[in-house]
């Protein structure tokens, strides 16, 4: 999977100067289980290389990429990235539709984001239950609510890879947009959901706090599919580093 050397400043500039000039796109933020999924099936790859950009959102991708000797700037975790948003959605007088989550977390976020920007313009929230992939019915009844309302900036907090699934089917209703798939973010703004602080998050914890939250939906996931694929990408790393010329 090939990462952005960029970091938020920069992404952020980036999605909304391509606003101004009336284009749209998608933006996937990759953690450990999306680049799990993008090496090992071949369909999930399909869909993660149709983003226009992917940027590294977890510590595993950016130890790796200092590895291998090729560093990312910086992590850009999405959850943190809605924040940015929503900031300069307001400044600008950009729309933002608010996808997903669990039941009633948009509509939380769109409070709290609302509180804190008031000139904040949100066109519209939604919960509905979709599939992986969407059915054609169900995604009727999206484009039926979104479309006509023309956000300039479309969240989706379905999870991977449903959300992906969901912007891959919307894109061409929405040629002007900016999409991104947020996963849990909604509850971590409406307070459902703690984030880990900010030790956590800087040593690449953060999955140890999120697992102690919700060890039911979390642990095959994290403990089973993850770290192990994680040891197989340090050592992928190294092996790449080794075979560089030396710079003497």
């Amino acid at each position: 999977m090939r990462l952005a050397q960029i970091g938020s400043a920069r992404l952020i500039d980036h999605l909304f100067a391509s606003l101004a000039a009336s284009r749209g796109g998608w933006i996937v933020t990759a953690n450990l289980d999306f680049l799990r999924r993008f090496v090992l099936e071949s369909e999930m790859r399909a869909l993660y290389e149709q983003a226009d950009v992917r940027v590294a959102d977890g510590m595993p991708l950016i130890w790796a990429s200092r590895m291998q000797g090729n560093p990312l700037p910086q992590r850009v975790a999405g959850s943190a990235l809605v924040w940015e948003i929503a900031q300069r959605a307001a400044e600008s007088g950009r729309s933002i539709y608010l996808l997903g989550g669990d039941r009633g977390a948009a509509l939380g976020a769109q409070r709290e984001l609302q509180r804190r920007w008031p000139s904040l313009r949100i066109c519209g929230t939604s919960d509905p239950r979709v599939s992986s992939p969407p059915t054609a019915e169900e995604l009727a009844r999206l484009r039926a609510e979104i479309v006509p309302k023309q956000p300039d900036l479309l969240l989706v907090g379905f999870g991977s890879p449903k959300q992906e699934q969901t912007i891959a089917a919307l894109r061409a209703e929405l040629p002007r947009a900016w999409m991104i798939g947020v996963g849990v973010t909604f509850s971590f703004i409406a307070g459902r959901l703690r984030r880990a602080p900010r030790w956590m998050q800087a040593i690449g914890l953060e999955w140890l706090h999120r697992l102690w939250q919700e060890p039911g939906r979390l642990a095959r996931r994290y403990l089973i599919d993850d770290v192990p694929f994680a040891l197989r990408l340090f050592a992928h790393a190294l092996r790449v580093r080794c075979r560089r010329p030396s710079d003497g």
